[in-house]
């Protein structure tokens, strides 16, 4: 077994949510849960009472019990959670009205802004009403095309208190991605900003905005918040009116909407990088009881903790983060290039702010390295004791730098999940030892396992990640899908009534996980599959190479390996990095990962989530369309690998 590059100290253990909850449930239900292991298979085996019991640690508001926490969870799709229950998600995240800070914000540029609770409660109110009077009602669908600053999660929040339905996605969408997403649940309310800021300049998003909101009839309001300029030119925008202007009213008492459990509370979107995006409704009372089982127990956020998580209002993590709201943490939202003006721009933020939670990706945290910046040395880091690391698999290395460079005394908890279940599969345990390269231990509630090609489940060698048992943040349903022909598809076909997530895995003997990229990206040559991030961390090492892509070609009846490198500034694709690539990653994976060709590239797709777009690049090599090219950051870098001469030998 692997040494821990980290273990907590037994204070920590003491003061951790997740042991308060293991002695409240062993006092609950006459246990004797002495370590994490136990809790968790217990929390698979009886299933109803660990939600149960996670309802009541987590204090959660509800005018109404359920009857039954779940009707039968070994039934995928269909199981019905916290049935007869009525609450209301923002309720339960507005639970606290004192001056003490709820959200700090920084943007690019731009002075810090603080809102108490408080202040946010009667944001929040104004809003609302001035929602209420223009008609919005349950259901409704309420959108936003906003950057990650305070009027967004009002707005959230007073859509969702109403009992609206809340979309969002990044405002460095192009037009056609917006419309891919809220053409089809057709917002009766769309909240936009004038334009946001990024690595120095400033985008205009009201030119946009005219094309969107002329393209979906539905739409009857558009909100428009002053970010660039204190007043945008909105004439010429159907039915717009500025932000203060909408909320201008008072701020009546704030009226929660009491709502069944499995009212729609989010659409989130998938990627779309292969078709239209798909529309996935997630229900409340499920989002809720999930995110406060991953952020009180495996992150073990309290009332004292400032978390930040970088991340767009597109992303799944941003829903994640402000449900932190609910426990009464500080949340810091940040808007614009985590490399501006410098590389350590967020970590002068954490200084300040003092974060306790520092949530980012894994592309951030190899990035610092290669920028050679060293936070622990340069910033005061008393306060922040965990890192967050998701969006893809992180690599040893990054493991080892941000102890040595960051924080020794730093869990580093690398998690996944997805935006389907708005939550994780696997994640940090407060109570366990940190391995290099794995993710520590698998989600609370969730029957995960790793199915090879047949089936059967395997620990120790590779394989599909499956869900073999309901969990409560599973979508309701997709959005037009009358039949759930879309929703079964995109789980079920592959093993029936076993939700199979898409990545590719495996256990390990310490009980975490290691996550080598997507199950249908991962590369086939001579039959023997093979995950794309050990490729990745290895090339990526190499100096001269700053990122790397691997697809697979079909090729005379087989499949070749096809590495892509993006080089930095004055290095050279020579003969010599070519056989050091090859060299490196036979010696320290396999001869059979090693690379048909080797080809120097200029750009690298990335969704605008920072996730490598495999598929994409592996469809246009083929020739074949890519659907939806708006569901990237960098679109036109797929143009640069069309008709590529070292491909056709």
């Amino acid at each position: 077994m692997n040494k821990p590059i980290w273990t907590p100290s037994p204070e920590r253990v003491r003061n951790a949510n997740l042991a308060r909850f293991i002695a409240f449930v062993n006092e609950r239900r006459g246990t004797a849960f002495t370590r994490y292991d136990e809790l968790y298979e217990w929390s698979v085996t009886d299933i109803g009472a660990f939600w149960d019991d996670l309802w009541v640690f987590c204090d959660i508001i509800a005018s109404r019990s359920y009857d039954e926490v779940v009707d039968d969870p070994e039934r995928m799709p269909g199981a019905r959670w916290f049935s007869g229950a009525r609450l209301n998600f923002a309720e339960n995240l507005l639970r606290y009205r004192d001056e003490r800070t709820a959200i700090v914000f920084k943007g690019e540029g731009r002075e810090t802004v603080r809102v108490s609770y408080a202040e946010l409660h009667e944001r929040v109110a104004r809003l609302a009403q001035a929602l209420r009077e223009a008609g919005v009602s349950p259901g409704d669908r309420v959108a936003g095309f906003m950057p990650n600053i305070p009027e967004t999660v009002v707005a959230m929040l007073a859509a969702v208190s109403l009992g609206a339905v809340w979309s969002s996605c990044s405002p460095d969408f192009g037009v056609r991605g917006v419309l891919d997403r809220f053409g089809q649940i057709e917002p009766k309310i769309l909240f936009a900003a004038d334009g946001y800021s990024y690595n120095g300049k400033r985008y205009d998003s009201l030119a946009r905005l005219r094309q969107i909101a002329a393209a979906i009839p539905a739409i009857e309001r558009v909100v428009v918040v002053p970010y660039l300029e204190s007043s945008p030119r909105i004439g010429e925008i159907p039915n717009a009116v500025l932000y203060d202007d909408f909320a201008a009213g008072e701020a009546p008492p704030l009226v929660f909407a009491q709502l069944p459990a499995d009212h729609p509370l989010y659409i989130m979107y998938s990627s779309g990088t292969t078709g239209p995006p798909k529309c996935m409704v997630q229900g409340s009372a499920g989002i809720l009881a999930n995110h406060l089982k991953e952020l009180v127990l495996h992150t073990d956020l309290k009332r004292d903790d400032a978390i930040l998580y970088v991340t767009t209002c597109g992303w799944m993590m941003w829903n994640w983060l402000v449900s932190s709201l609910a426990v009464g943490s500080a949340v810091v939202l940040y808007s614009g290039n985590p490399f501006h003006p410098a590389p350590d721009a967020l970590w002068q933020l954490a200084q300040e702010e003092g974060i306790s939670v520092f949530g980012t990706s894994a592309r951030y945290l190899a990035a610092l390295e290669q920028a050679g910046a060293i936070p622990g040395r340069d910033f005061d880091l008393t306060r922040l004791r965990t890192i967050l690391s998701t969006g893809s698999p992180l690599a040893p290395e990054s493991f080892e730098y941000v102890h040595r460079e960051i924080k020794a005394d730093l869990q580093l908890a690398s998690i996944s999940g997805g935006t389907d279940l708005n939550g994780c599969f696997a994640l940090g345990n407060p109570l366990a030892p940190v391995y290099s390269g794995e993710l520590q231990c698998l989600g609370l509630g969730m029957r995960v396992q790793v199915f090879d090609e047949e089936g059967r489940p395997v620990v120790g060698e590779p394989g599909e990640l499956v869900c073999t048992a309901a969990f409560p943040s599973m979508p309701l349903t997709f959005w037009n899908d009358p039949d759930g022909s879309k929703y079964h598809s995109a789980y079920f076909d592959k093993f029936p009534g076993v939700w199979a997530h898409g990545d590719w895995c495996m256990l390990t003997e310490t009980g975490g996980m290691v996550i080598y990229g997507r199950s249908d990206a991962t590369l086939n040559p001579g039959g023997v599959r093979i995950g794309t991030a050990d490729i990745y961390r290895l090339v990526e090492a190499i100096p001269g190479v700053a990122d790397s892509l691997a697809v697979g070609q079909r090729r005379q009846g087989d499949e070749r390996v096809i590495l892509f490198v993006k080089l930095d500034k004055g290095t050279a694709l020579t003969e010599e990095l070519r056989q050091e690539i090859r060299r490196t990653i036979r010696e320290n994976l396999s001869p059979r990962h090693v690379p048909a060709r080797i080809v120097a590239i200029a750009d690298i797709p990335y969704t605008i989530n920072m996730k490598k777009v495999e598929l994409a690049v592996r469809n246009v090599i083929h020739g074949e369309p890519v659907k939806n090219r708006d569901a990237l950051a960098n679109p036109e870098a797929l143009d640069l690998y069309r008709n590529l001469e070292e491909l056709r030998s």
